[in-house]
């Protein structure tokens, strides 16, 4: 799955350099996640990094966006190779 950020975000800043695939940006009212670049840092580390860093606990899996490990680090090779 893909993460996601929720509307308790309070757009602290700290998610945003923390992934490694670039896939967190600033919206409108609160910080997104492109579902197509994030990996949930598979490939990169063992855990989310913008999870670890999030003071509020404002980003969850995607429900909508189930993805499995497998298709999570062949999404990893692609966003890497190019």
């Amino acid at each position: 799955m893909a993460l996601m950020i929720t509307d308790e975000c309070i757009n602290c800043d700290v998610c945003e350099p923390e992934c490694p695939n670039g896939a967190i940006s600033a919206g409108e009212e609160i910080y997104i996640i492109d579902p197509n670049l994030c990996t949930e840092c598979v490939g990169h580390y063992d855990e989310p990094q913008c999870q670890q860093v999030c003071p509020v606990d404002c980003i969850p899996l995607d429900p909508e966006r189930e993805e499995s490990r497998e298709q999570l680090m062949e999404k990893y090779h692609v966003i890497t190779a190019a």
